[in-house]
C-alpha cells in the first residue's frame, strides 16, 4: 500500500512539473514532429486455418507471379510485332506461332498447376496486363473459341472474367509487395 501511495505521489509530481515547464511557451516556438508511415492492417487473432490458408496464398502468388510477369511481356511483344504487320493472314499466322511456341514451352509446367493457383494466375494476370483472361482470349482467339474455354474453366469453378481489385484482392496486393514480386 505504501508504495502504491508513493508510486502515485512520485507520478503527480512528474505530471505537475511537466505542466508547469509547459506554461512557459514565450521562450521557444511550437514545433510538431511529423512521421509517415506505412499502412499497416490489423486484424483479429487468426485461427491455424486461416494462417494455414494464407500460407497457402503466398506460395500460390510466388508459383504463379512469373507466369503473370511472362503473359504481360510476351503479350506486349505481341502487340507490337502484330502493329507492324498489315495483312489479316499475316496476323492470323503470328497469333498461331506463338499460341504454339507458348503451349510448347509452358504446357507442362501449368498443367500442374491446382484449381487455386490457376484462379490467382487468372487476377494476376488481369492485375499485370489490364485485361481479363476472358478478354485478351476474345481478342486474339475469337469469342467462339472464348465461350468454350470459359465453360470448360467453369466446371472447375474458374471464370475467364475474373478482375483483380486491389480492394478486394488486398491480401494479394500486399503479399506482393511484401515480398518484393512487384
Amino acid at each position: 500500500m505504501k508504495k502504491s501511495i508513493i508510486a502515485l505521489i512520485v507520478l503527480l509530481s512528474g505530471v505537475f512539473n511537466t505542466l508547469s515547464a509547459q506554461t512557459d511557451t514565450s521562450s521557444r516556438p511550437d514545433t510538431f514532429y511529423v512521421k509517415v508511415m506505412d499502412s499497416v492492417i490489423i486484424v483479429a487473432k487468426q485461427t491455424a486455418e486461416q494462417i494455414n490458408a494464407h500460407k497457402k496464398l503466398i506460395r500460390n502468388i510466388k508459383k504463379v507471379m512469373p507466369y503473370a510477369k511472362l503473359t504481360a511481356y510476351k503479350l506486349r511483344a505481341m502487340e507490337d510485332h502484330l502493329n507492324s504487320l498489315t495483312k489479316k493472314k499475316e496476323k492470323k499466322r503470328y497469333i498461331a506461332e506463338c499460341e504454339q511456341n507458348l503451349k510448347n514451352l509452358f504446357k507442362a509446367q501449368l498443367k500442374d498447376l491446382t484449381i487455386d493457383q490457376g484462379k490467382v494466375l487468372m487476377k494476376l494476370i488481369h492485375r499485370e496486363t489490364g485485361a481479363t483472361t476472358w478478354e485478351i482470349m476474345k481478342k486474339y482467339k475469337g469469342s467462339l473459341d472464348a465461350i468454350m474455354w470459359q465453360s470448360f474453366g467453369a466446371i472447375y469453378g474458374h471464370n475467364l472474367k475474373s478482375e483483380f481489385d486491389p480492394v478486394l484482392d488486398y491480401q494479394i496486393e500486399t503479399i506482393i509487395k511484401n515480398e518484393k514480386l512487384d
